[in-house]
């Protein structure tokens, strides 16, 4: 990984304007924003401005400052999106589209429509925007977008304050409020579609990478779904009780997700190499909540989708490669909304680095079977 200083200055180079957040002191925490690209998180350290930068950055594509009729993956650790993206209500397919990638588009207003920033200060910022998309269905819904960004100091997480151990590594953590509403005149309903606020962080695969997703509700029904591009090898996925391990290496396209009842509320990654856990804590479902389905084409259920999804980038079936790199995606259940309602979905995305005592002490805190059940997933 580059460092944040590099990496600001990168974006600096190729015009595109910055906002920080930080904890003002030379040696800590810091948090990059661009504002142009729907206010996403770009990158983040915990080590001042020479520390490594932790989200993945598409430095080719930025350069090139070109724009790409499907999707524009600039990079970034936090980025807002709209579910579903597959399915009869889509908002990435036009109506009676098949769904393949030739016709897969990424609406503008979530790919190069900047946001409005309407409030920022030292350490949070907010930022709004009003957009109208359609879906597969044919329907049209115009939404209100407001999303907030907060770094917060180690003090103010309830999680880590628990764990007396956290208190040596080198921290950073940001907390984001993202609230959609309904502005127009008919209601969301499961008849018309309705979107989900979708959260999804970009990050730099490794050969030493496992994701990590704690489940709840160990009894019968299907724990973890694994077939979004074909069946996953065994030695890329192990499912152990109360927990989930994907193997990240950017070498092969693959994705799971978490239905809805079997989420904890986190999830998160762990680089031994690197000394570095990323976690992210989210906004938990509960019962009766539905969730989009993103697969595309045919849904027996468009609304018995995931909470969270982890991806592997890869070779695509032409041999193509978007990255590499791997994302960490949570969702709130889909918005049914009244004319003027909102709906919510928070997340607190956490980088923790440090001596491997102090990464275990977490890993033990939070996931079923301790640190040994993430470090042994995968022999490699």
């Amino acid at each position: 990984m580059r460092n944040y200083a590099e990496e600001l200055d990168f974006l600096k180079s190729c015009q595109i304007e910055t906002l920080e957040l930080s904890d003002e002191t030379p040696a800590g925490a810091r948090v990059c924003i661009v504002p142009q690209w729907q206010g996403r998180v770009m990158t983040s350290t915990a080590r001042g401005e020479r520390g490594a930068g932790f989200g993945w950055i598409n430095r080719p594509l930025i350069a090139s400052k070109s724009t790409l009729p499907h999707f524009n993956p600039v990079g970034g650790e936090e980025r807002f999106w709209l579910g579903p993206e597959g399915g009869p209500y889509s908002f990435y397919f036009a109506p009676g589209a098949a769904q393949n990638y030739e016709n897969w588009r990424v609406p503008a207003a979530l790919d190069t429509l900047p946001f409005e920033i309407a409030e920022v200060s030292k350490r949070k910022v907010r930022l709004m925007q009003e957009v109208e998309l359609g879906n597969a269905s044919g329907h049209r819904f115009r939404i209100g977008i407001d999303r907030s960004i907060e770094l917060l100091r180690p003090t103010e997480s309830e999680f880590l304050r628990k764990i007396p151990a956290a208190g040596k590594l080198d921290t950073v953590i940001y907390r984001s409020v993202n609230r959609i509403t309904n502005l127009g005149e008919q209601a969301w309903t499961p008849q018309s579609g309705a979107p989900s606020i979708w959260m999804l962080g970009m990050f730099t695969p490794t050969t030493s990478t496992t994701v990590f997703i704690p489940y709840a509700n160990p009894g019968s029904g299907e724990i973890v779904r694994s077939d979004y591009f074909g069946a996953m090898p065994a030695n890329r996925l192990r499912v152990s009780p109360g927990l989930v391990c994907m193997r990240i290496d950017g070498a092969f396209r693959s994705k799971i997700g978490i239905p809805a009842g079997r989420d904890t509320g986190c999830c998160g990654s762990y680089d031994p190499k690197a000394g570095c856990i990323t976690l992210i804590r989210h906004t938990r479902s509960t019962e009766g909540d539905r969730y989009v389905d993103s697969h595309w084409g045919h849904q027996d259920d468009p609304f018995g989708g995931d909470v969270i999804n982890a991806y592997n980038d890869g070779p695509t079936e032409t041999g193509e490669i978007m990255g590499p790199f791997y994302e960490l995606e949570t969702s709130s259940s889909a918005a049914f909304l009244q004319p003027g309602a909102s709906k919510t979905h928070i997340q607190e995305v956490y980088h923790l680095t440090g001596e491997p005592t102090g990464l275990d002490a977490v890993l033990e805190a939070i996931v079923p079977g301790g640190a040994a059940a993430v470090k042994n997933a995968f022999k490699l």
